[in-house]
């Protein structure tokens, strides 16, 4: 209001006396009548003149005021707001490629809840308590049994497992068998249980870019069924892995890198191509601080084999040569020259340390110290590439051939694998 604070009405006015002419600010000249006013002829201008003044600015108060309800209405008129607009809610059927697959397939990803038995420090008494949850993708009915994969380190040291559906549901799963190296388990449960069986899709057809969706429980059943979107980011990574946190590299792990988010509780869950078809099993993240959006998973052309022999047998049959090894890189330069008599230019290769008797390794004639440097072709840097030869390439029964080095000489071996849980 400091708008209308010189108005008439508001000037100063300074005391009349007989003596002082009166000037008006209204006129356009100050020229003094020709006779002073009396004290009452002054009054009365001065009231009429503060009647005036009232009238003014109450009209002007009025105009603004009318026009900041008129302002005021249209900005409601333009929000919405006005009681003569007549608001309603509309339910929107969303639907995309993304969300017919997930309602496709959700019913047939579960939790898988670790339960192990406890026994209290302070007594003698034993509780089971959970030790862990992950996640499950039922694959497979067959008669009265429906089969659920998912990772052997979710299903690790159980005594017993909890599977959980989609809507809630519980149920009792049985473990037929897990396989630590490619990091796979398979689990039983009554056929009545599971509502959707995904498919196996082909993973050696996804291309980079790719669209997938990530389906799982990232950190527990408290975000059951959570959905990520992503990309095939790559393919044919091979990641390093110490399974007994020796500081030792056991294992490199063939698998698809994804930007979905996979979180601790999404292990053993879904990756699905946008067909529906599972072409991952979800299995690890890369968590170092300076990197995100690196989640990996195990392509089911690695898997299928591998669940097949758990769910057929509940273990993995792989082959063996029966013998003790080391990684050359770890042997002194010194005992390389003198014990293993390697020429300088060799450098990487798995020395033999034991050989086990009736074995294999024995009956092919395979001798302690011997360097290995290369089997059917392959070169052999260290006992993962090894490791990985014999097992992704060869099955029990075959014959391979290994080149070693022995006393400084390079020799040609042929060995027929057997079965076995070790090299």
């Amino acid at each position: 209001m400091d708008e209308f604070k010189n108005y008439p009405d508001d000037r100063e006015r300074q005391p009349l006396n007989e003596t002082e002419p009166v000037i008006e600010t209204r006129r356009e000249t100050a020229t003094p009548p020709p006779r002073p006013p009396k004290r009452s002829g002054g009054f009365l201008p001065g009231l009429l003149g503060a009647i005036v003044g009232g009238l003014l600015v109450w009209l002007l108060m009025t105009n603004v005021g009318g026009t900041g309800e008129k302002a005021t209405s249209g900005n409601d008129e333009k929000l919405g707001l006005t009681d003569n607009v007549q608001s309603e809610r509309v339910s929107l059927d969303i639907s995309n490629d993304v969300t017919e697959v997930v309602g496709k397939v959700t019913d047939g990803v579960v939790g898988v809840t670790n339960l192990q038995t406890v026994r209290d420090f302070w007594s003698t008494t034993e509780t089971t308590q959970e030790a862990g949850v992950g996640s499950g993708v039922i694959y497979k009915k067959a008669g009265d049994k429906a089969y659920i994969v998912t990772n052997h380190h979710v299903v690790e040291n159980a005594q017993q497992l909890e599977i959980t559906f989609d809507d809630g549901s519980k149920t009792e799963g049985k473990l037929i068998g897990s396989d630590i190296w490619t990091d796979l388990a398979v689990i039983e449960i009554d056929a009545k249980h599971a509502k959707t069986v995904v498919e196996f899709g082909d993973s050696d057809a996804l291309k980079r870019g790719e669209t997938v969706i990530a389906i799982g429980n990232p950190l527990g059943l408290g975000f059951s069924g959570s959905v990520t979107v992503g990309v095939v980011s790559g393919k044919d990574r091979s990641i390093p892995i110490d399974l007994n946190r020796d500081g030792i590299i056991d294992w490199q792990a063939d698998v698809l890198q994804t930007d979905a988010a996979i979180n601790p509780g999404n292990s053993g869950g879904a990756l699905i191509n946008m067909a529906g078809q599972l072409i991952g099993i979800n299995s690890m993240k890369i968590t170092e601080s300076t990197v995100e959006g690196i989640g990996l998973a195990i392509p089911t052309n690695l898997a299928v084999s591998i669940i097949e022999q758990l769910e057929t047998t509940g273990t993995v049959n792989r082959p063996t040569m029966g013998v003790t090894l080391l990684d050359l890189r770890s042997v002194p330069a010194r005992q390389q020259q003198e014990v293993l008599k390697l020429p300088e230019d060799v450098t990487d290769g798995v020395v033999v340390t034991d050989v086990a008797r009736n074995s294999p390794a024995q009956e092919a004639g395979v001798q302690k110290y011997d360097t290995i440097v290369e089997m059917d072709g392959e070169k052999i840097e260290d006992m993962v590439t090894l490791r990985k030869h014999l097992y992704n390439t060869k099955r029990v029964g075959d014959t391979m051939t290994m080149k070693v080095y022995r006393e400084g000489k390079l020799l040609e071996i042929d060995m027929k694998l057997q079965s076995g849980n070790s090299f």
